[in-house]
């Protein structure tokens, strides 16, 4: 029986450690749209619990992933004045800096600061955000004059990510020789490269990707097409966007993984949940060492008023994404099917 086993075991060798060394190779990441945990203005409309339970579907996901990585919609901070007034109607986001810990304990490694509510309590605000973000070990980018990109390593890979917006605090998207020279510095300089954008126009009705720029309340939200290949095109490796907040299709071009818009994801308070608004998609993608796409999963959730996203059975996520993907970008490499698995065609 001995010598059944050694044999067995002998037999088995290459096997494992060809499926060991292909595990070694592959870059799992974890990417989600817009989050905003909560705010105290213009009034005070705060999770149970104090927000321990917002990420209770989506912590072992976001935890398991070599990287998780999203965009933090608004500011953490406990004062200041408002730079949108003091309306009802002002959508000024104020998470308490109490609520920092979450981010960390759910997995975050990076969040976009690149957005249209970075600023929504000016520097007090802006300053606030990072010192929590820095006290939980998050990385973050976005502002412009303030931090431009950043480095973490992962399996001995030196990985960049920078973030771009479309607001006059930010930097822009629509500098498209800012955006060359940030890529192609983090090019030179790291294994891997990942994009994140907060652009197009916001609403239900803007779920499909536009060929050209978009506008919205009169500002130019830019060409996220554009922009997505251009950064594909200098070298980045992974591209993730937001900020219409609702999902987009998603595709794989030049070998490169791209995400147009993963929407809404935890912003259980003062934005729009009601249909097509509340699907909270989580994107779980596998790259190889050089920044190839190998495989990916939509996992879907759905969002209700002070909940957070929780697991939606009808993978009602998934599917739209799926459908965008067919009607927009025929031409991806890669196609989603009923259940959310993204594969190469």
């Amino acid at each position: 029986m001995k010598r059944i086993a050694l044999l067995l075991l002998i037999f088995n060798f290459p096997f494992s450690i060809f499926h060991l060394a292909h595990a070694q190779d592959t870059l799992t990441i974890a990417m989600v749209g817009d989050v905003m945990m909560g705010t105290t203005f213009p009034s005070t409309m705060l999770p149970a619990n104090q927000g321990s339970d917002l990420f209770r579907d989506a912590k072992d996901i976001l935890r398991r992933a070599d990287l998780a990585v999203g965009n933090l919609e608004g500011t953490l901070c406990d004062g200041g004045r408002s730079t949108k007034g003091n309306g009802p109607n002002s959508y000024s986001f104020r998470t308490p800096t109490s609520y920092a810990h979450l981010l960390r304990e759910v997995g975050f490694d990076y969040l976009s600061m690149a957005n249209n509510h970075a600023n929504d309590f000016g520097m007090e605000g802006i300053q606030s955000t990072e010192h929590c973000l820095d006290s939980m070990g998050i990385l973050y980018s976005g502002i412009a004059g303030r931090v431009e990109s950043v480095v973490i390593e992962r399996q001995g890979l030196r990985i960049g990510i920078c973030a771009f917006g479309h607001n006059s605090y930010t930097l822009k998207h629509t500098d498209l020789e800012t955006v060359g020279r940030i890529v192609d510095q983090l090019v030179k300089e790291t294994d891997l490269v990942i994009v994140s954008f907060h652009g197009g126009a916001e609403g239900r009705t803007r779920n499909h990707l536009p060929q050209g720029s978009e506008t919205f309340l009169g500002e130019n939200r830019g060409s996220v097409r554009q922009l997505a290949h251009f950064c594909i095109d200098h070298g980045a490796d992974v591209v993730y966007g937001h900020g219409p907040h609702v999902t987009r299709a998603i595709e794989v071009y030049k070998d490169r993984f791209i995400a147009y818009s993963l929407g809404n994801f935890c912003t259980p308070y003062n934005v729009n949940l009601t249909g097509i608004s509340g699907y909270a998609p989580l994107v779980e993608i596998k790259i190889d060492h050089q920044g190839q796409f190998l495989s990916g999963q939509i996992y879907s959730m759905l969002q209700q008023r002070g909940v957070g996203p929780r697991k939606d059975r009808a993978n009602s996520a998934a599917l739209e994404m799926k459908s965008l993907s067919e009607a927009d970008v025929p031409n991806s490499q890669a196609r989603i099917d009923r259940t959310g698995v993204i594969r190469l065609k």
